[in-house]
């Protein structure tokens, strides 16, 4: 994840804070914890009303194990002569 704008932060908080008013549901998966997320916002105040809101309303599943991503990769092309 990168840095917010100011404006893609306003934009996450409000989509954010509609949600949770309306009690409409909200998928969203992370590689870093909550607590890394506030760098990410440029104002301090934003992160704290966002993450409160997600936080305080959320099922939180937590995965641990090894990545599947590695199963994905292409594999590497192996010499046939030898």
């Amino acid at each position: 994840m990168r840095e917010f704008t100011p404006t893609q932060a306003d934009d996450l908080y409000e989509l954010i804070s509609q949600r949770v008013a309306e009690a409409r549901s909200v998928v969203i998966t992370a590689n870093r914890a909550p607590q890394d997320w506030y760098p990410l916002f440029p104002n301090p105040v934003v992160a704290e009303s966002l993450l409160d809101r997600l936080i305080n309303t959320s099922h939180q599943v937590f995965m641990n194990g090894p990545s599947y991503r590695p199963n994905k990769r292409p594999k590497a092309a192996t010499s046939a002569t030898k």
